[in-house]
């Protein structure tokens, strides 16, 4: 079972958007050569469920789902071999869905409400996002003073040029992103290209 701290033992997530799940595999293949064998196929396109079931069959990465926003999701990614659910907001019968079928999940919060609502369904990481819209690394450091204890997850706006400013912070176990596999969104664009991303991406974060 993949559990949260496999998830982030890279410091970084890459937040994929896949338009054609022919070119999932050539992914998951620049990942692995980028030192960087996890993925959040995120649920915005009619490929993404078929690209979760091909990177997943490899067993070499960490693959989960992300944008899920309902029960029937959930059901869906896992069945496609997703080990790890991210929502964009916090909904109990998500969470407890992914939690039925024994899968990690990481809600959105960007509140004080928000995060007492995940904390209730028993959960002590969270997705915070936006980032960029609410506040960054400032509203992750006032929000960890009273929820000591919950650990943060960035995605939104994290970039090769701030991601040392999210994880310097204690509550900050890893950073979500698409620099790194942005160029797998575009069909002409060679993989190789994403490797080589991924390494630069991975040495900044071991930097910190």
């Amino acid at each position: 079972m993949t559990t949260l701290s496999d998830i982030t033992t890279y410091r970084l997530i890459p937040v994929v958007v896949l338009h054609d799940s022919a070119r999932a595999d050539d992914l998951a293949d620049a990942l692995v050569a980028g030192g960087l064998p996890v993925a959040e196929v995120t649920l915005r396109t009619p490929a993404a469920v078929e690209s979760i079931r091909a990177m997943a069959g490899r067993g070499d990465v960490a693959v989960g789902a992300g944008t899920v926003l309902t029960p029937e999701q959930v059901d869906l990614a896992v069945d496609a071999g997703a080990s790890f659910i991210v929502c964009p907001g916090v909904r109990a019968d998500v969470v407890t869905r992914a939690q039925d079928r024994g899968v990690a999940v990481v809600p959105g919060c960007v509140t004080a409400s928000e995060v007492m609502a995940a904390q209730a369904l028993g959960l002590s990481t969270v997705k915070f996002f936006p980032a960029a819209q609410y506040g960054g690394p400032d509203t992750i450091a006032a929000l960890s003073a009273p929820f000591q204890g919950v650990d943060f997850i960035p995605t939104g706006g994290v970039s090769s040029e701030n991601l040392a400013d999210y994880l310097r912070l204690p509550s900050v176990p890893a950073v979500g992103g698409s620099w790194m596999v942005a160029p797998a969104t575009q069909p002409d664009r060679d993989m190789t290209e994403v490797a080589g991303l991924c390494a630069a991406a991975v040495r900044a974060a071991r930097a910190v």
